[in-house]
């Protein structure tokens, strides 16, 4: 089968690979109809996330059952499903208490309570490296889903892929953003970042009840694709003072919520790019400052993009001082999919209008770059096998 393969940082190719098969009673084998290029696959192609082996990428996808194992009987051959990007035995303590990023059998070879930064990791991860299970991602013809008769759900005839491809990591992600701030209705949420995260974390904001919600970004592209599709209110950082501009909008208070959606590789300056080095630090925190500057006091942070090292300066008095609670982590995606599924089908939400580009599988490396360089106005990118 063709599959796009990470061999090294900066290279990832679309290769003729061996076809997946069952090897355990509890598999399926998905034929991939739809496949996205996700943010967190850049990290892994800069090199910021370490990948040694040839590694099949991809956590967002969806397909047709083609094969099932002898122990599958909520599955059959022809279903069409989505497959959550976190693995979950369904059976372990954090699996059974509704904690699936934290399985303790999916990642058997650097799972542990630590969290260090090359070992005791958390649940596998479809097509994100050797430290978290070294699956073969999505981004193929054929997958093999360990654990199916735990995670995969069975979408309707009526929706479209595009429509309900995303519910496999960003729009559960950028809902468990909004989730774990217990919203009563009525805050101010700032966004931090109006890539494909940022844009579903925007959406779940006013689901949730929301009174204003704010986008930031760098990018006027993506600004623009954040007023068209979520109808927010925008800041560009390179052209106001973002924290003082959320203050000037909240009676001088801070956003009730502000949400990470960026992670540890925002746009950084020379001086930025310096600090990190000199501190043995991987990118930045500097977006997570701005959101700890920009909260309320005894407002919460809702952390969602990827942070990979730990980081100097830490502002624990600012946080301390203003009673900040944070929230971080993988999205526990199982919690959440039912209920989201129900809302695309009853028209509650749309997810497909982020996309701005739909490739052939075979042009997997294209699509990587445009969406690494941001050209083309390039802001999610679906990949058809």
């Amino acid at each position: 089968m063709k599959a796009a393969v990470f061999h090294k940082p900066g290279d990832i190719s679309v290769d003729n690979v061996p076809d997946p098969q069952i090897l355990d009673p509890r598999d399926i084998i998905l034929k991939v109809t739809s496949t996205a290029i996700c943010g967190s696959d850049l990290h892994i192609l800069s090199g910021a996330v370490p990948q040694k082996e040839d590694l099949i990428m991809g956590h967002e996808f969806m397909g047709v059952v083609e094969e099932v194992g002898s122990a599958i009987t909520n599955l059959k051959r022809g279903d069409r499903v989505v497959v959550p990007f976190p693995i979950s035995c369904g059976k372990c303590f954090f699996c059974t208490h509704s904690a699936s990023p934290a399985c303790e059998n999916s990642n058997f070879k650097h799972y542990g309570p630590n969290g260090d930064l090359l070992d005791q990791k958390g649940a596998g991860l479809f097509g994100y490296t050797d430290l978290y299970g070294g699956y073969s991602g999505g981004q193929a013809e054929y997958v093999r889903v360990p654990y199916a008769d735990v995670s995969p759900r069975v979408v309707p005839d009526n929706l479209t892929d595009e429509q309900v491809l995303f519910l496999t990591d960003i729009f559960p992600t950028g809902w468990s953003a909004i989730d774990w701030a217990q919203m009563k209705g009525g805050e101010v949420v700032a966004v931090f970042g109006s890539g494909p995260v940022g844009l579903m974390a925007q959406k779940a904001a006013w689901i949730n009840g929301a009174s204003r919600v704010i986008a930031i970004d760098p990018l006027n592209y993506r600004l623009d694709k954040a007023r068209l599709v979520n109808n927010v209110d925008t800041l560009n950082p390179n052209e106001v003072d973002v924290v003082e501009a959320i203050r000037q909008m909240t009676g001088g208070r801070g956003a009730d919520v502000c949400v990470d959606a960026v992670g540890f590789e925002p746009e950084r300056n020379f001086a930025d790019k310096v600090k990190a080095a000199i501190n043995f630090e991987k990118g930045s925190m500097k977006v997570l400052d701005m959101c700890f500057e920009a909260v309320r006091r005894m407002g919460t942070v809702s952390i969602v993009g990827v942070y990979g090292s730990p980081y100097d300066n830490f502002p624990m008095h600012r946080i301390f001082d203003k009673g900040i609670t944070i929230k971080q982590g993988q999205a526990p995606v199982l919690n959440y999919i039912d209920h989201l599924i129900q809302l695309v089908t009853d028209e509650k939400v749309v997810l497909d209008d982020i996309i701005t580009h739909k490739l052939a599988l075979k042009d997997a490396a294209e699509g990587y770059k445009i969406f690494d360089e941001k050209t083309d106005e390039c802001v999610k990118v679906v990949l058809k096998p």
